[in-house]
């Protein structure tokens, strides 16, 4: 079986509930197939670069899929039927990573404390503007 990666974005007035089940109805369509999906990630609820369909922000969820393409095609077939669905990309993948996905470490990194608290290193102090060049 092939490995992939999928990403969907719902509608931003479904609820984070509406989103799981659409996640579980959809990994059961795979496991119906054949298939089975490992790691689930919710994104949450970003905000989108343009409007898609008079929606300013979509909610996110990646699926590690193992199944065979004709399981894949059935539940991308399903999601185009899905009004509450806005996007999905499907991509073909040579293993899946381990741990958490480049979203959710950025996720992370943009939870620390930002500001004047930050560290300057061993650069020193500043010097005073007249004396840079």
């Amino acid at each position: 079986m092939a490995l992939y990666e999928h990403v969907f974005l719902a509608r931003q007035d479904v609820s984070s509930q509406q989103v799981e089940a659409l996640v579980e109805q959809y990994k059961g369509v795979i496991e119906a197939n054949g298939g089975k999906v490992g790691r689930i990630e919710h994104w949450g609820l970003k905000s989108l670069t343009y409007r898609i369909n008079k929606n300013r922000k979509a909610h996110y969820a990646l699926m590690d899929i193992d199944a065979p393409a004709p399981a894949v095609k059935e539940m991308e077939r399903q999601m185009r039927f899905n009004e509450d669905i806005l996007r999905f990309m499907t991509i073909a993948v040579e293993a899946h990573e381990e741990g958490p996905s480049a979203m959710l470490q950025k996720r992370d990194r943009d939870d620390r404390p930002r500001g004047g608290d930050r560290d300057r290193g061993d650069r020193g102090p500043r010097r005073p503007r007249e004396d840079r060049e």
